[in-house]
């Protein structure tokens, strides 16, 4: 009876495969060894240098000589001129600077003859102690410094209440606060000086035109003389809600 081969038994089958296998994995070895390289280590010293920050430095000292300053030049000889007796000498006339009595009343007859004009002094006295308070028109009838200054503070209520608009800007914005006004009744009774301090332009401008609006008044009296009378109100921009 005669063996058949099993053809996955033979070994030679795949000997080809396996010699290109192993010619590729010599071939890989030697190229590798040819293209391999070697350097020579070298040590990097790195050098330091120590610098100082300040170099001291020595200034030389200098001495200023004091030299002493020349002398002045020697003065010129007066020339002294010899005149004889018989000769005539011009006699040198010299006019005295001084204020004789004649110069002194010339003087006044021209202080005289100038006019002065006396200037009345503008004096501000202020509206808690005035003796005389300025008259609003309507408080004529009031009697006292006392009933007076209440009437006067009333009226300037009155009047504020009665001027009052809220500006439309203001309002849109919803812009409100107080407003200080301070303004100067002069000697004439008429409202001057108006000055405001508030948080808004537009409310300023408003309580600026309030107060120029006011009426003329009867001026603050002092000692018996019209005087300046300063006063300021505060003027409360608030939207009802």
């Amino acid at each position: 009876m005669e063996l058949k081969k099993n053809p996955q038994a033979d070994l030679n089958r795949n000997s080809g495969l396996y010699f290109v296998i192993g010619l590729t994995l010599v071939l890989l070895v030697v190229w590798r060894a040819l293209e391999y390289k070697t350097y020579d280590t070298q040590s990097e010293y790195v050098q330091v240098m120590n610098v100082q920050d300040e170099l001291d430095e020595d200034i030389p000292i200098t001495k200023a000589l004091n030299t002493p300053p020349p002398p002045p030049p020697p003065l010129a000889p007066e020339i002294i001129e010899i005149v004889e007796d018989a000769s005539e000498v011009e006699e040198t006339i010299i006019e005295s600077s001084e204020i004789n009595q004649n110069t002194v009343i010339e003087e006044e007859v021209a202080v005289n003859d100038v006019e002065v004009a006396e200037e009345e002094e503008e004096i501000s006295v202020p509206f808690a102690v005035i003796e005389n308070v300025p008259v609003f028109p309507g408080c004529e009838s009031m009697k006292t410094n006392a009933e007076k200054k209440a009437c006067f503070q009333t009226k300037i209520q009155e009047h504020v209440k009665k001027e009052f608009k809220y500006p439309a800007t203001a309002l849109e914005l919803n812009i409100q606060g107080k407003v200080f006004v301070y303004f100067v009744i002069d000697q004439k009774g008429y409202i001057t000086g108006i000055k405001t301090r508030g948080p808004d332009a537009n409310l300023e401008k408003e309580a600026s035109r309030i107060v120029a609006a006011l009426p003329k008044m009867k001026p603050g009296r002092q000692r018996g003389n019209n005087v300046k009378v300063p006063y300021s109100i505060p003027i409360n921009f608030k939207m009802g809600g």
